[in-house]
């Protein structure tokens, strides 16, 4: 893996061009004794390979639309391509109509001369935060691979198309942590944008209360470019804001129960390296956060809203689809209509409770997951597990899309050793600003070289 910047910079200085970077991706995604098969749903190899030509040709009037131009780039196979059928992870849209226009993320990757390499594979609909795929296969986590170990959903080929070297960034999609649990699970720095700051037209949908769209990439400061990308602001990189004299949180409830050891050592290592650069740390009580682990998916408007959309699917197409999928959108069923007022006034509420605390704060931190990656082999072999820890997977990364806020993840482990998260959270809207105070903890704790 390269940042997005060293790889501008060759391209600049002529040390590179974008046809051979996008030549040696294809070459990876080919790669039979590679992730690629399992990575992309689709490859864009005549599509790439001329948006490269054409960049190669850009750059040499002078002209370079933003630090993404000429440079690789995987969708997550919930976005819209004009021509294309957007899959959704699912074999029941297989028939479905092709998308009539890009997706408007698509579109300014597009204007920002990035080069899309493919579609990447997901969790069937994006419902589930292990990145399993049974219709298109389950994508190894690199750690580890010859185990073979989750690689963290529902954007599981986005993160490993990253890891991999098949493509710079990935986009992916984050309802209740879709990019930031494939981000740490695979040792990536991922982003989640606060609602409605990136467009979600044209992207296919869980929930329009939680939708987003974030990047996956090797630090930060790609992931800031891609993200002011997709937003429609100017692709720059923030200045890291210095970190003595920050004030950070880490909530005294839920998120760091039952950790696993590996996580927890990696974490209290964290806070301390911050500790040391002068951030004060605090412990924060939250009420209303405790009560998450005992509610779970049941608070989460997510499945009712996805019951919605997938209903008429779950009646006519149910043999077709994952059962772990299946089973989960069902449950959404189970609400009635005063029951989702209900949620919907419960997250409102726990967000009004929430504000004045944590506005106190430059932001909240947490693991991002409590456990490293699990052998694929325990929920292909167990029947008693054919029905995913979803809730586990989920439980810190969701606060953020519960709370309506930003949130980010930088890998925070010791070298040669499982992946471990640490996510930052920020305020509504203040995005910009946790991007450029965690660049500054990704300088203390990251493990990037």
């Amino acid at each position: 893996m390269r940042p997005i910047a060293e790889i501008a910079a060759d391209l600049n200085a002529g040390a590179v061009t974008s046809r051979a970077l996008t030549e040696e991706a294809l070459a990876r995604i080919e790669d039979p004794n590679g992730e690629g098969s399992r990575t992309f749903i689709r490859v864009f190899s005549e599509s790439a390979l001329a948006a490269a030509d054409a960049s190669d040709r850009l750059r040499g009037t002078g002209v370079v639309p933003s630090p993404l131009a000429g440079i690789p780039m995987s969708i997550k196979d919930l976005c819209d391509v004009a021509g294309i059928t957007t899959y959704a992870g699912s074999a029941t849209m297989r028939n479905a109509p092709p998308a009539k226009r890009d997706a408007p993320v698509i579109a300014r990757l597009r204007s920002a001369g990035a080069v899309i390499m493919g579609t990447t594979n997901m969790t069937e609909f994006a419902v589930g935060g292990l990145g399993l795929n049974p219709h298109f296969g389950d994508c190894r986590n690199p750690y580890d691979r010859a185990t073979g170990r989750i690689p963290g959903g529902s954007s599981s080929g986005a993160a490993i198309s990253v890891t991999d070297g098949m493509a710079a960034a990935g986009l992916g999609t984050d309802t209740a942590g879709s990019v930031r649990i494939p981000a740490a699970f695979c040792g990536l720095a991922g982003f989640k944008p606060t609602v409605g700051r990136v467009p979600t037209e044209g992207v296919f949908p869980l929930s329009t209360t939680l939708d987003s769209v974030g990047p996956l990439a090797p630090t930060l400061a790609c992931c800031a470019v891609v993200d002011a990308i997709f937003a429609g602001e100017e692709p720059t990189t923030p200045e890291p804001i210095p970190l003595d004299g920050l004030r950070f949180g880490i909530p005294d409830a839920l998120v760091t129960d039952s950790l696993e050891p590996a996580v927890a050592a990696a974490f209290e290592m964290s806070v301390t390296k911050l500790s040391r650069a002068g951030v004060r740390i605090e412990n924060v009580a939250i009420p209303g956060l405790a009560e998450l682990a005992t509610v779970g998916r049941v608070r989460f408007p997510s499945m009712v809203e996805g019951y919605a959309i997938h209903r008429e699917r779950l009646e006519n197409s149910l043999d077709q689809m994952d059962p772990r999928i299946s089973d989960r959108l069902r449950a959404g069923n189970e609400m009635s209509g005063p029951d989702y007022y209900d949620v919907l006034r419960y997250r409102l509420d726990l967000i009004e409770r929430t504000e004045p605390i944590t506005a106190r704060y430059d932001a909240m931190i947490m693991p991002t997951l409590p456990i490293t990656a699990p052998p694929i082999a325990d929920f292909l072999e167990n029947e008693e597990n054919r029905r995913d820890p979803h809730i586990i997977v989920i439980r810190n990364a969701s606060i953020a899309n519960l709370l309506d806020r930003c949130a980010l993840t930088v890998p925070c482990h010791e070298p040669d050793t499982a992946p471990v998260g640490f996510m930052l959270m920020g305020e509504h809207m203040a995005d910009r600003r946790l991007m450029a105070i965690g660049m500054s903890v990704e300088k203390i704790i990251g493990t990037f070289s």
